[in-house]
């Protein structure tokens, strides 16, 4: 394995994603004014890194394994724990994140499973746009105060729910891709 190609870009992103998570939850705990503005801020960032690590990755052909292992854990990561320090804080219930968080489970387990049939599921529309809204979602609520005089919180909390039938969504979306192709072996 040649560690100069795993530490690349958009790999460096991807791990410093993981790094900010701690720092970000320190500001989410300490739950003032000050510190939800650099908690949002914070999780805007690792969320933009989300995005621009893939990109970087496959327009400069940077696609490692390790990217492909670490990445969706980094992402798991950093929304599983913005959505349980919400719920911490009372901010959001945690129906909404058991129903989150067993999506995650479910597709994650079916693209295991899948893979040792030889079937592949790619991620569909409905899984990006889930993960957009989540993060923008989660970036509203954390941030708690209003900006331009929209209440982001409350407009972020609408977005959350939003997200949650479309995380449903997503899921049977993927049970139909994998029932759909697994026919076809």
């Amino acid at each position: 394995m040649d560690s100069n190609k795993n530490f690349n870009i958009a790999n460096q992103l991807t791990f410093l994603r993981l790094i900010i998570v701690p720092i970000f939850l320190i500001f989410l705990f300490i739950d003032k004014r000050y510190s939800n503005i650099v908690a949002a801020f914070l999780f805007i960032i690792a969320s933009f890194t989300d995005f621009i690590d893939g990109y970087i990755a496959r327009k400069y052909n940077l696609v490692t394994n390790l990217g492909k292992i670490i990445d969706p854990i980094a992402d798991k990561i950093l929304v599983a724990s913005a959505l349980v320090g919400l719920v911490e804080l009372k901010r959001i219930p945690a129906w909404i994140v058991i129903i989150l968080l067993s999506r995650e489970f479910a597709v994650g387990a079916l693209r295991n499973f899948a893979s040792t049939k030889g079937v592949v599921i790619p991620a569909g529309m409905s899984g990006k746009i889930k993960t957009t809204l989540q993060m923008i979602s989660i970036s509203m609520i954390i941030y708690k105060e209003k900006l331009l005089g929209v209440d982001m919180y409350y407009l972020g909390k609408i977005l959350l729910y939003i997200s949650v039938i479309i995380s449903v969504l997503s899921l049977i979306d993927y049970f139909y891709k994998y029932f759909k192709k697994g026919n076809q072996n």
